[in-house]
């Protein structure tokens, strides 16, 4: 199964459209299935006096509020419709993730394939009675949430009309970046056996390690933050990786797709050619005459595996030689 790569460009443009059509680029050139940005307007998503997360301090003007940062970010309507042309264009799925109801009718109407319901909005009624009535596949992220939160959300979807197997939920840990000894990465087995859905890692680890881990135990999606440059200004430019990452992670990814398999134990056919050269055959473990009974004396196992097998040796035991062996040679009937 093909695992769905979202590149999570988010807020990482500074709110320049000219480097969101940088981003959305290295995106399409890294063989990603979908850029992902953000859409919101700051008055309508966050008071004015909201404070800032801890890492956000840290990677912004401390003083500053919420509010005056994200407002910064905001992509325009005209900005949307550059990136969405770009999209087609370099044949990379344009992708948004809306963070008020406004936002949620504005990306439904430029005709979204899909929603994704970002962590902060999984225990916001409104937001997912909206999303359920969508008719969309949904994606949806589960950072700092519980096992009943999602089961909750869930519940939300399905009174509104949407099937659970339009539904993917996403493991998620909204740390930036996350400590390895919290990610926590069974859970997302947790999620798939309590709820019976499609799961995936929305990863804000450093590198690209877990994520390809992610996909190994069974992520159908991997979303991932990218930036053009860690050191650049910006809330989440130090948690991401850089195109050249992402590229690696992309090819990683499908490197696994390929070696998972249909997990059916057979030979393969590469390694059938192996087979008479690392397999061993029976032989005279010395001069065997004709008419000499066969023992574990004179009859010893060595390669090549182009004779009678050695587990062949009990059928031998006890019965008279055809003819004269030499040592090493090929024992035969």
């Amino acid at each position: 199964m093909k695992t769905l790569i979202i590149a999570e460009a988010g807020v990482n443009h500074n709110g320049d459209l000219g480097m969101a059509c940088q981003l959305l680029d290295a995106a399409a050139d890294a063989g990603a299935d979908l850029v992902k940005f953000q859409t919101f307007r700051a008055d309508r998503l966050v008071t004015r006096t909201a404070a800032k997360a801890d890492y956000q301090k840290v990677t912004t003007a401390a003083e500053e509020s919420q509010h005056t940062m994200i407002r910064r970010l905001e992509l325009s309507d005209a900005m949307h419709d550059v990136l969405i042309e770009r999209c087609h264009q370099r044949g990379i799925e344009f992708f948004s993730t809306a963070f008020d109801l406004d936002s949620l009718d504005y990306l439904m109407r430029l005709g979204m394939a899909r929603v994704k319901v970002p962590s902060g909005e999984i225990t916001n009624l409104p937001y997912l009675r909206q999303v359920g009535r969508c008719g969309k596949p949904v994606i949806l992220s589960t950072g700092m949430a519980t096992l009943g939160e999602i089961e909750a959300a869930i519940e939300v979807f399905e009174r509104e009309g949407m099937r659970r197997t339009d539904l993917t939920v996403l493991h998620c840990n909204t740390e930036y970046p996350v400590p390895m000894a919290e990610v926590n990465l069974r859970a997302m087995l947790s999620i798939r056996d309590a709820f019976g859905v499609q799961v995936g890692f929305s990863d804000h680890t450093e590198g690209i390690e877990v994520a390809i881990a992610a996909v190994a135990l069974g992520a159908t999606v991997i979303e991932k933050h990218f930036t053009l440059d860690r050191n650049l200004p910006g809330p989440d430019h130090r948690a991401s990786i850089e195109a050249d990452e992402l590229a690696r992670l992309v090819h990683s990814i499908r490197n696994i797709e390929q070696a998972m398999g249909d997990g059916i134990k057979r030979p393969s056919a590469s390694e059938l050619r192996n087979r008479p050269i690392a397999r061993k055959s029976l032989v005279a473990a010395k001069p065997i005459a004709r008419g000499e009974l066969f023992s574990e004396a004179n009859l010893g196992v060595k390669r090549p595996g182009t004779g009678i097998s050695p587990m062949r040796l009990d059928e031998l035991l006890g019965k008279a030689a055809t003819h004269d062996f030499n040592m090493d040679e090929l024992i035969e009937p």
